[in-house]
């Protein structure tokens, strides 16, 4: 089957990404107004990043800002990116969730992942050459206990349930609650790397495919072709419009300030925080686009060059069509979001991406 033209969605994403100077009552503050001014100027879905640990990204449960926004919005679609499945038993993450979706009233869209952050993985307890294995086990539970009955006795390697003696039809008691949106709502699966086991999985059980923002654009399209070829294997038809791709984009006017603005504020350091982080453990494997590159030359220049786009929005165009010959078609451009150092300039960006990029960009797409 030959995929026709489809219209590409606009989305956000905060890992959030705020300095621990900033009082985290106006950081959740700001946050909030920026979902609000994402649903005026017509991003159809909003997601929020979970760390437990980290003084710059500093929501712990996207779940409860998400509550919290839904009084403050009416039909942008939210969810956490992921939810952190190796850090949470599956039966608490399935009633939570199933929870946030009745009260949503199914605007609630799903990432499932595993967290990475070294210090989350230590309060948690877990290893991370576990966290594949354990993210597809909770999965499983969480799809088991929302389309079937009890009783239930699950024995996962990482969990085990048992829910049997004490289901009473006639009380009511032993259920677990089922999402308003059914079988559930959709689940998508971050892709970060060449190969990505998660994409495989993801091509194989009909998961959506959520690249990461840190890539470059070669693992981009590796990222899809794991996925296509996944779930051609499995038997299933994928589909580019399910495809999300997330971008650091900064707007304004004139690509010089632009670039300046991105060099120096809360995107720029964002990305330098990043790089140290990855400095201190895993190297800045995950910021090239050839291996043999020095971890040296990973610096802000070549970002630019890649993971950053800045401009206005004749170059943003450019770079995103360049991008797109690169990995094909795909379904929603989900716009990274950082700290409002400069809350004039990055709404002027907020605009500037909705009201003109968007609509260029779905009209050069089609062409």
């Amino acid at each position: 089957m030959i995929e026709g033209p489809h219209p590409i969605r606009s989305g956000m994403f905060i890992m959030p990404f705020h300095p621990p100077s900033k009082p985290l009552a106006r950081c959740y503050d700001e946050d909030l107004e920026l979902i609000v001014r994402a649903e005026e100027l017509g991003f159809d879905e909003f997601w929020i990043g979970e760390h437990h640990t980290m003084k710059y990204e500093n929501i712990v449960m996207p779940e409860i800002f998400i509550a919290r926004a839904l009084g403050e919005t009416r039909r942008i679609r939210m969810g956490p990116a992921p939810a952190c499945l190796n850090q949470h038993h599956p039966a608490h993450v399935a009633s939570r969730l199933a929870f946030l979706d009745h009260l949503s009233r199914g605007r609630l869209n799903l990432c499932f992942g595993a967290g990475s952050v070294t210090a989350d993985q230590e309060l948690y307890g877990v290893e991370p050459r576990d966290a594949p294995a354990m993210v597809d086990e909770a999965i499983d539970i969480i799809l088991k206990l929302w389309t079937t009955d009890p009783p239930y006795e699950i024995d996962g390697k990482f969990w085990k349930i048992r829910l049997k003696k004490t289901v009473d039809e006639e009380t009511g008691i032993g259920y677990i609650h089922r999402p308003l949106q059914q079988p559930h709502p959709p689940i998508s699966i971050p892709g970060m790397s060449r190969g990505s086991a998660s994409m495989r999985t993801a091509g194989r059980k009909g998961y959506l495919p959520f690249a990461h923002c840190l890539v470059a654009g070669n693992v981009l399209a590796d990222i899809w072709k794991t996925y296509e070829q996944a779930a051609i294997e499995a038997g299933r038809q994928p589909r580019r419009a399910d495809w999300k791709i997330a971008r650091s984009i900064f707007l304004a006017d004139t690509t010089r300030e632009a670039v300046q603005r991105a060099r120096s504020n809360s995107l720029g350091q964002n990305f330098e925080y990043i790089g140290r982080l990855f400095d201190k453990g895993l190297g800045r494997k995950m910021y090239k686009r050839d291996l043999d590159m020095p971890d040296r030359d990973c610096n802000l220049a070549y970002l630019f060059t890649e993971q950053i786009i800045a401009g206005d929005v004749d170059e943003v165009l450019r770079r995103l069509l360049r991008m797109a010959e690169e990995t094909g078609s795909f379904g929603t451009l989900v716009l990274m979001s950082y700290d409002w150092d400069d809350k004039n300039s990055w709404v002027r960006s907020m605009e500037l991406f909705a009201r003109e990029l968007m609509p260029r960009l779905n009209k050069a797409m089609a062409s």
